[in-house]
């Protein structure tokens, strides 16, 4: 697929990984709508980009919000590139120093965003395509969404937030395979431990040991690298219905 020229949303793309995707995919030369939560920096962080990026406030578990992000996408024309990186993480155990369980409403926001907003963007993006997009060539489309090797090695207090990529992870497959017939390509990405937001508010020993826990390159993953990858199955055809761990061949521990 050839970036230049095509048009892209991104969500969760005012910070961390969904920033440097905009900014890999403003630097190929394509056109970017942004849909992220409503702050006052938001639009600060993404004039940088000028015309070249359009930012809607919205979240993604609300289907009127997305909406109104594809229409921009497609009113731009040639929408043919998606990127989920929306999502929260926030860690709490089964059951407490007290003995309290998990509280239900803490399970039910992470899958609502991390699992229900991806599909509901991929459900709308998918029909907007298949309606506006050109349907000529090979390579018409591709969604590609973010799990996290929690998925795959979830950590003691990380149940909510491994249940939520596992199911992106999951659905990968069978998204490709019933968009196929649209020639629109489904992949993941499952990042390790990368410098984004969800990890500089720790302290910087810890950051640091996290980033000594990967055999190599032994650090932190940066936004940059998940980008590259991101325009690297944007670029390969033959990039579809897989899972990629980018991970450094980390395999995270118990805790």
């Amino acid at each position: 697929m050839d970036i230049a020229s095509r048009t892209a949303l991104v969500t969760g793309g005012t910070s961390g990984l969904g920033l440097a995707t905009v900014r890999a995919l403003a630097a190929a030369g394509a056109r970017v709508v942004v849909i992220d939560l409503p702050s006052s920096s938001a639009q600060e962080t993404l004039a940088e980009f000028g015309a070249a990026v359009r930012f809607v406030a919205g979240d993604v578990t609300d289907p009127a919000d997305v909406q109104q992000a594809i229409d921009e996408a497609v009113a731009l024309g040639d929408f043919a590139i998606v990127v989920n990186c929306a999502g929260i993480g926030t860690p709490a155990s089964l059951l407490d120093r007290q003995g309290q369980p998990f509280p239900l409403e803490l399970f039910t926001t992470i899958i609502q965003v991390n699992l229900i907003g991806t599909f509901n963007v991929v459900r709308l993006a998918a029909k907007a395509i298949a309606e506006h997009t050109d349907s000529e060539a090979e390579d018409r489309a591709v969604i590609i969404n973010t799990a996290s090797i929690a998925a795959f090695d979830g950590q003691i207090g990380q149940a909510a937030y491994a249940a939520s990529k596992g199911g992106v992870a999951a659905m990968t497959l069978p998204l490709a395979r019933e968009l196929a017939r649209h020639r629109i390509r489904v992949v993941t990405i499952a990042p390790g431990v990368f410098r984004t937001p969800m990890l500089t508010g720790f302290p910087p020993d810890i950051v640091a040991a996290l980033g000594a826990q990967v055999p190599h390159p032994s650090r932190l993953g940066e936004p940059g690298e998940f980008a590259l990858l991101a325009t690297q199955i944007m670029a390969n055809p033959m990039l579809n219905g897989e899972t990629i761990r980018l991970d450094g061949a980390i395999r995270m521990p118990p805790r």
